[in-house]
């Protein structure tokens, strides 16, 4: 549903049990959680109105997958405002939460300190709805190396075939949001498509496995297959996993069951290497 150019985002549907078990200490990487608007007010520059999905949602959620960890990326509808992840990161426990905040180029070494005492490892650049320049790149890479953390880039793949060069550069760690919005219909051969996965040959670039939001078909997106093993073969020890819960702006894409997303995993590669994506990798990624 759309009102004046705003859209109305879907309540989640019924979520299954896995077919696979999930590992312990199964982490699902990028999630968002909305909280009741008079205490986290929206932007209003924002593209869509969110379901009220708060912590105990979440919870109830992870409960059924079998996740037990959980990293909070802050959403476009909260532009630079971060009180709703920092007081989530709280509610969870910095024992099984961390979190992805996304802040302008105002930003002090002080205030990135502070976060990094509440649970947060990186920070998010929004190149798709314009809420972070590429521009700021550079400067916030730099101010955020000393923590160890890293650049979360939500990029369109034809922009990202553009800055690849700026991105080897950069001093920090590069994880790829929702599967670097390739052109999957194009296959593996399309200049973007190669870009991606010739970024991920680099020691510090990572990939989140969020297969729904490029699929071009019904679940089980069989249309991601091909790319998502490729990537797990060139990087097993740099791919990451996420259930992308509560699967706003869908853009016409049927509602997801985050236990089918799970089993979607075991369906690119074997157990072993699944453990290493849901487990190891975000433990290194995160500091858990």
């Amino acid at each position: 549903m759309q009102t004046h150019g705003i859209v109305e985002s879907e309540a989640p549907g019924p979520i299954s049990k896995p077919a696979n078990l999930a590992p312990a200490g199964t982490t699902d990487t990028h999630f968002h959680i909305f909280g009741p608007t008079d205490r986290y007010p929206l932007s209003p520059k924002r593209l869509y109105n969110p379901c009220l999905s708060d912590v105990p949602a979440y919870i109830q959620m992870a409960n059924t997958v079998g996740i037990e960890r959980m990293v909070i990326v802050q959403a476009s509808i909260y532009g630079t405002d971060n009180s709703c992840l920092l007081d989530s990161i709280a509610e969870f426990g910095q024992h099984r939460a961390r979190g992805v905040a996304v802040v302008d180029a105002s930003i002090t070494p002080e205030q990135l300190a502070d976060m990094h005492t509440r649970g947060v490892r990186g920070i998010r650049f929004n190149a798709i709805t314009g809420v972070t320049p590429l521009e700021w790149l550079p400067k916030i890479a730099e101010m955020i190396a000393p923590l160890g953390w890293h650049i979360q880039l939500w990029i369109k793949a034809d922009r990202l075939l553009q800055i690849a060069d700026m991105v080897r550069a950069l001093p920090v760690d590069v994880v790829f949001d929702h599967m670097a919005q390739v052109p999957i219909e194009l296959g593996l051969n399309d200049p973007r498509t190669a870009c991606a996965l010739k970024l991920m040959e680099s020691e510090h670039c990572w990939m989140k496995l969020v297969g729904y939001r490029i699929s071009k078909v019904p679940y089980p997106h069989g249309d991601v297959d091909t790319f998502a093993q490729e990537v797990i073969n060139i990087a097993p020890d740099r791919c990451l996993w996420g259930t992308d819960w509560p699967h706003i702006y869908l853009e016409g894409k049927p509602m997801p069951d985050a236990g089918q997303l799970l089993d979607s995993l075991y369906r690119w590669c074997p157990p072993d290497t699944a453990k290493k994506i849901l487990v190891d990798n975000a433990t290194k990624r995160y500091g858990f």
